[in-house]
Parts: C-alpha cells; sequence; structure tokens
C-alpha cells in the first residue's frame, strides 16, 4: 500500500511528462488526478490503520549508497506522524489536480503542467516518508526543483522567470545550513539513520564543537544549522521573500505550495528531529523567537496588500510562525495539528481566490472587485468558511489548533522566559490582525458596489490607497494569470463543478478537522494515536500545562478574532472612506506595510547588487582583461600572428630561396668585415 501512495504520482509525472504529447492533454489531466485520488484514499487508510493501530513500521524499497562508514537505505518510516503528512500531502494535491482541470482548461501546456504537479507531490512524499536525512535532503531538494518549475510555469513572461530564481536562490541559502547540519549529525553520530541517531542524542548534550572559530555546544549548532534549513523552505522571517513572489504561478501551484507541500516541509521536519531538538533548549528558543516574529511581521504586511493572492500568501507566512512557536515551546503535536487543520482551510482559501480569479477574468486586485456574492454565491460560501476557519471561530478548524498555539505559548512562560512571554503577545496581536486582513479581503471582494470593468464605477474606489501612489504598488497588476480565456461579457460568473467540488471537499475539511482530531493531536487520546512518533523530554508538560492556563488566556485570541472582524466591518462596510483617510494620514507607515518593511529593496541593496557587481567586475576584468588578454586574446594571438607572417616566406619558388640564402650570405660577410 505505501509504495503505491508513494508511488503513484511518480508514475503519472513520467507518464504526463514523457507521453504528454502523445496520449494529449486531456488524457494526462485524467491519469495523474485519477493516480492521485487513489493515492489519497489509500493515506485515509493507513492514517486510520497507523494512528489508530499499529505502531512505527519501516519498509526497505533498495539499497542507496554505501561507503566507508556512511550506508544509506532508501525506506519508507511509517509512523502517526508520517501518516498524518501522507493524508495532507495527498488529500490537497488530488483535490488541486481536480480543480486544475477546470482552472488550466484553455492552457496548451496542460501535460507540463500536471506532470510538475504530480513531480512536487511525489518529492514531498519522499520527504516526509524518509528513513534517513539524506533520503530527506533527496525530497527537500525535489519540493525546491517542482517549486522552481511551477513558479516559473509561463516562463514567456520575465516575472514569472524572476519570481522561480528568487524561489530557488533563498531557498540555496536555507539548504546550504540545512546541509551542514546533516554533515555535523554525522560527525557527531557516526550515522544518517533515524533509528541510529536518536537513541544517542541524549548522549550528547554536553559535547562541543568547534565551528567559525568557536566553541558551541555540539546539538545546538546541529539543530540551529538544521533550522536555517527550515527558515527557507518555511519562509520564516529573514528566509521569507520569496513565498510572496511565488504567486506568480497558476494559482492551483500556490495551493499547493502553501497548504501541503514546501512550506510545511521545515515544520515536519522539525518535528520528526524533535528527539534532537528536546536536547537544545538555545536552539528552541531562537525557534520560538523567529516564529513569533514572522507571525507578526507578515500579519502587518497582509493589512495592506490589494493582490488578493498576496495577502492569503502572507497569512500562509504569518500561519507557518505560530507552527514554530509550537515546536518551539514543546508542544510538537500542536504545531503539527495547525499544519493539519491549516493545510485544509488555507488550500480552500487559495482555491477560493482562484475561482474569483477565474470569474473576474483574471483580474487579482482586491480594489476592482466589489459585490461578487450575488454573481459567484458558492465560491463566496466557500471563501466565508475559509475564513471563520483561518481567523480561529468558535468550532471550525483553526480554532481549536490556533488557539492551542496561543496557550501553549504562556503555558511555557515559567521556563521558556521572555521569549515565551514574547510569542504570547506576539501571537495574539497577530491573530487580531488575521482577522482584520482577511475579513478585509472579504469585504472587498464580495460585499458593496461593485468597482468592476463595466460596471460604471470607479476601479479605485474605497480601499485605504486613496489614489495616491505611495509607494511602489508590486501587485503584479491586473491578472497575470493568462492562460488565455477570451470573454466578451465581462459579467462575473461561477466557476465548473471541476473547481467546485474541491472547493466542498476543503470546506468540510476546514469545519470539521479540527474538532474532529483535538482528540487525538493534544488530547487525552494522544499517548494511543502518537505511540512515540514525537518525542517529548521527561521535562517536558506543555501538552498538560496548556490545559490549565488561565481563562483569560483561553479568551484572549477569540477577542482579538472579534475586534479584527468589527474593525474591517467598520473600515470596510460601514464607513469605506476611512482606510483612505487614514493612508493619507499615516503615509510613512502605509508606504513601510505596503512595500513589505523594505526587504526587498534592503536585500537588493546589501547581496543582490554587490553580487552583480561583483559577477560583472570577474566577467569584465579577470576573464575579459587578464585571462582572455594574457591568453587567446593576448599570447596566443602574438604566436598566430608570427606564425601567419613566418609562413608567408614559405613560397615553394626556387629563386625566392636563392635570394634569401644570398641575402644571408651578404649578412654574413658585412657582420665578419665590419669586425675586422
Amino acid at each position: 500500500m505505501y509504495h503505491a501512495i508513494v508511488f503513484l504520482p511518480l508514475i503519472g509525472f513520467l507518464i504526463a511528462g514523457l507521453f504528454g504529447r502523445l496520449i494529449g492533454a486531456r488524457a494526462s489531466e485524467i491519469v495523474t488526478t485519477a493516480l492521485l485520488l487513489v493515492a489519497a484514499l489509500l493515506s485515509w487508510v493507513a492514517l486510520f490503520q497507523v494512528g489508530f493501530g499499529s505502531g512505527t513500521t519501516r519498509i526497505q524499497v533498495a539499497t542507496w549508497l554505501a561507503s566507508a562508514d556512511l550506508r544509506v537505505d532508501w525506506a519508507f518510516r511509517i509512523d502517526t506522524l508520517t501518516v498524518v503528512m501522507l493524508v495532507v500531502v495527498n488529500s490537497v494535491s488530488s483535490l488541486v489536480h481536480l480543480y486544475s482541470i477546470g482552472y488550466m482548461h484553455e492552457d496548451p501546456h496542460r501535460p507540463r503542467f500536471f506532470a510538475y504537479l504530480s513531480l512536487f507531490t511525489f518529492a514531498m512524499l519522499m520527504l516526509v516518508t524518509a528513513d534517513n536525512l539524506v533520503q530527506m535532503f533527496f525530497g527537500w531538494e525535489g519540493v525546491g526543483l517542482a517549486s522552481y518549475l511551477l513558479i516559473g510555469f509561463w516562463y514567456q513572461k520575465p516575472s514569472a522567470n524572476a519570481a522561480a530564481m528568487k524561489a530557488f536562490i533563498v531557498n540555496r541559502v536555507g539548504d546550504f545550513g540545512f546541509l551542514l547540519g546533516i554533515f555535523l549529525v554525522f560527525v557527531l553520530f557516526g550515522a544518517v539513520t533515524f533509528d541510529a541517531i536518536f537513541p544517542k542524542a541524549g548522549e550528547l548534550t554536553s559535547q562541543t564543537f568547534r565551528f567559525i572559530g568557536y566553541e558551541w555546544n555540539a546539538l545546538t549548532l546541529t539543530c540551529l544549522l538544521l533550522f536555517m534549513g527550515a527558515m527557507g523552505k518555511s519562509a520564516q522571517f529573514l528566509l521569507h521573500t520569496w513565498l510572496p513572489d511565488a504567486m506568480e504561478g497558476p494559482t492551483p501551484v500556490s495551493a499547493l505550495i502553501h497548504a501541503a507541500t514546501m512550506v510545511t516541509a521545515g515544520v515536519f521536519m522539525v518535528a520528526r528531529l524533535s528527539p534532537i531538538f528536546e536536547y537544545a533548549p538555545v536552539a528552541l528558543t531562537v525557534v520560538v523567537v523567529v516564529g513569533a516574529t514572522t507571525a507578526f511581521f507578515a500579519a502587518t504586511v497582509g493589512l495592506v496588500q490589494n493582490d488578493i493572492k498576496r495577502v492569503i500568501a502572507y497569512s500562509t507566512c504569518s500561519q507557518l510562525g505560530y507552527m514554530f512557536v509550537a515546536l518551539g515551546v514543546g508542544a510538537y503535536s500542536a504545531g503539527i495539528f495547525h499544519l493539519f487543520t491549516h493545510a485544509f482551510f488555507k488550500a480552500l482559501l487559495f482555491l477560493g481566490a482562484g475561482s474569483v480569479i477565474h470569474a473576474m477574468h483574471h483580474e487579482q486586485d482586491m480594489r476592482n472587485m466589489g459585490g461578487l456574492r450575488k454573481h459567484i454565491p458558492l465560491t463566496a460560501a466557500a471563501m466565508t468558511i475559509g475564513t471563520l476557519a483561518l481567523t480561529g471561530f468558535p468550532y471550525f478548524a483553526g480554532y481549536f489548533s490556533k488557539d492551542a498555539i496561543i496557550e501553549s505559548a504562556y503555558a511555557s512562560v515559567g521556563h521558556g522566559g521572555f521569549a515565551s512571554s514574547y510569542a504570547f503577545v506576539l501571537l495574539v496581536v497577530a491573530a487580531l490582525m488575521t482577522s482584520f486582513y482577511s475579513w478585509r479581503l472579504y469585504f472587498m471582494t464580495f460585499e458593496g458596489a461593485p468597482r468592476w470593468a463595466g460596471h460604471g464605477h470607479d476601479a479605485h474606489g474605497h480601499d485605504d490607497h486613496a489614489h495616491a501612489a505611495h509607494g511602489k504598488h508590486d501587485d503584479h497588476a491586473h491578472g497575470h494569470d493568462d492562460h488565455g480565456h477570451g470573454h466578451h461579457d465581462h459579467t462575473p460568473h461561477e466557476s465548473p463543478l471541476s473547481m467546485l467540488i474541491p472547493l466542498a471537499l476543503l470546506s468540510i475539511g476546514a469545519i470539521a478537522a479540527g474538532f474532529a482530531f483535538k482528540g487525538v493531536f493534544i488530547g487525552d487520546g494522544y499517548d494511543a494515536f502518537w505511540k512515540g512518533a514525537i518525542f517529548t523530554g521527561k521535562d517536558n508538560h506543555i501538552l498538560h500545562a496548556m490545559h490549565e492556563v488561565p481563562k483569560w488566556v483561553v479568551w484572549s485570541p477569540f477577542f482579538a478574532m472579534l475586534i479584527g472582524f468589527l474593525l474591517a466591518l467598520y473600515m470596510y462596510v460601514l464607513r469605506p472612506d476611512v482606510p483612505g483617510k487614514l493612508a493619507a494620514a499615516n503615509p510613512v507607515l502605509y508606504r513601510f506595510l505596503l512595500n513589505k518593511w523594505y526587504f526587498d529593496e534592503i536585500y537588493d541593496f546589501l547581496f543582490v547588487k554587490p553580487s552583480m557587481w561583483l559577477g560583472k567586475f570577474l566577467w569584465k576584468k579577470g576573464d575579459g582583461f587578464v585571462i582572455d588578454g594574457m591568453g587567446p586574446d593576448g599570447i596566443s594571438a602574438r604566436v598566430v600572428d608570427v606564425t601567419n607572417r613566418v609562413v608567408r616566406l614559405q613560397t615553394g619558388y626556387l629563386y625566392h630561396y636563392a635570394f634569401t640564402m644570398l641575402i644571408g650570405v651578404a649578412g654574413l660577410v658585412t657582420w665578419y668585415l665590419l669586425r675586422g
């Protein structure tokens, strides 16, 4: 069964990739989608089989590498953590495949698109089933490659190419740290297999390692390097800049990257390596601080974005911060719980946004929307459910998982100190901002007077931009999802059934996933469900403590959500003139948020421009002037010049040679006479 779960997407990739032109777009769609649906169904079977039955099993596929002390098998590690991720990856991916049949129906390159989607899924499955760090790194790099191919799918567009390059390069920075972490694990443990590493972790708590001139605690250094990889993949603060630009890919790609694959890889990796992280409290403190900072930062930027997909992208960035805070305070299962619920409602929001873009003929600017609920009621209903789940409305999915993280952050204040207090405050503030920007998106898109083309309204109605070009707007403007739908009727229209069915199924997940799985993820059924798949040290009582926090802590995210909702209602429904006035009154703050804290500009100044200058210098001066000047344009060119001239002496005429000899003889005689 597990072979089928992992390899069915690979088979789909090979069929659509190699034979797509031969069998045609329709057959490619059907084959890849059918294989993913089977894999998803088997993943749910595996969840109930492993989570509610058997424990950890290891399935050998093949021997991969054997070199001296390093032996790496290709094997599947099947435990509760694995099967939870299998459900997330295959469920969302299969629905994205189904949705793409409708969304991409006029794109001429559909076989290539579906092949890439299946490759992406296979790489993520390789990552989550990994039995060792080398196999995990193979999947890790696989999802990086697939994201590059999918973000830049419309490669004729310079912006798509730039976004794909950005994602690839920023991830290489994180991956460099991850690779160093894997090397250090091998140095310390003499193995890369989890079964060999985990039992020894407690023995190395006091060991040191010299790195860049300093003595470090070995496990702390290992975990910091591994977390650097997670920061890149999961778009944490400082390595987050690639994530919003990933919107350049087709909308189904955004749903897949942001909900089930790629960005969840870092969270999964830290949870998988919990036996090492538990013995590195300093590293866990760094995880908490980075996660809380990311949650807050991304939420502030989401407040003012206009591109419907970018708002949801920053929401993803923020929610990933929540997950890392949970991991950092030791509530690993709460972090995975939020990953699980988040997959459903974030995929729902992205695919819902795709349905809006489809209805609006590829318009993505929310300032050019409004009043769409009457035209696309099913999409509006799905987006409402997704928004309720994301903001943590009672008894929707996010209510259980997000609140659990906030409670665990507060519960850890006793032993986590400043970092836990910092995290708790920032997460509650971020919850308020999440509610505000989520409802802002909903009200601007679905409520109020229509502001779309042909409706006779000002296209830049009532948003907080007040027609002022406050800084550069990098909303890659007005609908770049241009796979060529040539509509003449500009009235918004509901999406086809192939797009609405995934929305309906994800809506069920967004409503029920939290309530249905709360007990086994973080409640009384914890031990029976996880069976040691996630490790917690003997002093880690966070799951017990989080259920005993004061009532005001329990209620704080609810009131934060409520305040955010009421603010959005006031500013975008009751008094739509307020946002523009607010932006005009605070132009510096507004520009600061609109331009994403100027991280792109800072990185451009610090890294991109110096790198470009150095590259140009080495090209023109180093390669062109020195190497070419000394080599092909220098010595070798002079040799060619001389030989070309000397060759002309070889004429083949006897009298030329006789004349040359006479000149030589005359020269010798003259020299002899002058010398006396």
